[in-house]
């Protein structure tokens, strides 16, 4: 059996643009996209932490080191700029990946820069 588990997660991303006339998606830092061990065209969850919205997309790149988060097309109606958001991706593990598995955690500060990193939920 499998199950779907916690992956990895940016944590209080700040929202830096809402672009309505773009293809949908989210443009993230590609230096960010690494930490948090995503991918590029990888299906995940937002959450906005400023007004309970919670919705999926998949992520594109964005260029490294601009620190860019950027909701495109329909989900750009969703967050404002400045909004504080929770990236979040999953994966289908089996129970016993699931018991060894520590998802991986990065803490953003307010321009992006990470602020903390850790693996694991304990």
């Amino acid at each position: 059996m499998n199950i779907t588990m916690l992956y990895s997660k940016l944590h209080r991303a700040t929202v830096t643009d809402a672009n309505l006339n773009y293809v949908g998606s989210i443009t993230i830092d590609t230096e960010l996209i690494k930490a948090a061990n995503m991918r590029v065209g990888q299906k995940i969850d937002i959450v906005n932490v400023n007004n309970g919205e919670r919705f999926s997309t998949y992520i594109i790149p964005g260029d490294a080191g601009k620190k860019d988060i950027c909701l495109n097309g329909a989900a750009a109606r969703k967050v404002h700029k400045g909004d504080k958001i929770i990236i979040i991706a999953y994966a289908s593990m089996t129970e016993k990946e699931a018991d060894e598995y520590k998802p991986k955690v990065v803490i953003l500060d307010d321009d992006n820069n990470i602020a903390q990193e850790f693996s694991g939920l304990e």
